[in-house]
């Protein structure tokens, strides 16, 4: 009976050793929505206002553009409905037409926004204290790399529990 318990009490021991290996190996990762961080500081500021001006153009543009399209559809299943091959061909013409149109302008408008959301994110000030702050964050909640969701082209999904956006805002605010 002594020697089970010697027995029980080294398995034991080797168990919780082999847990503290194991868990010591664990990557802890977060992620962070650097975008969100920088409109939540600078919404005031008259770039970004410009900015969500143009993004909310170009979305009601594409969406009419798109509405435009969809119309389009339905005239020419209408009119195959009827028998209608002149029109039909024509109204390929006109769908294919605006789809590369749109295509085209979804791309040129998509890239632009990138471009100023580029040039609105590289403020060195900001960024050296908003690294400051997730190193902090980081350092005192056991992450070990924190992956950024606009640069996450990879991330395909993760736990909103991971997501330190808001402690990071919530720690800039208070300094």
């Amino acid at each position: 009976m002594r020697q089970q318990a010697k027995l029980f009490l080294i398995f034991g021991f080797l168990f919780l050793a082999a847990q503290g290996i194991f868990a010591q190996q664990i990557t802890r990762f977060a992620v962070i929505d650097t975008a969100r961080i920088y409109t939540t500081f600078y919404r005031d500021s008259r770039n970004v206002r410009d900015f969500e001006s143009k993004r909310l153009r170009y979305q009601r543009e594409i969406q009419r553009l798109s509405d435009e399209i969809k119309d389009l559809r339905q005239q020419k299943v209408d009119a195959e409905a009827l028998g209608e091959t002149a029109r039909v061909t024509r109204l390929e013409a006109q769908i294919s037409s605006k789809t590369n149109f749109l295509l085209d302008y979804s791309k040129a408008k998509n890239e632009e926004l990138d471009e100023l959301r580029k040039e609105l994110t590289t403020d060195d000030e900001f960024y050296s204290m908003l690294y400051e702050q997730i190193r902090k964050i980081s350092e005192a909640d056991g992450y070990s790399m924190v992956l950024s969701l606009q640069e996450g082209n990879s991330i395909i999904w993760y736990s909103p529990t991971v997501d330190i956006t808001d402690k990071v805002i919530r720690s800039m605010i208070s300094g």
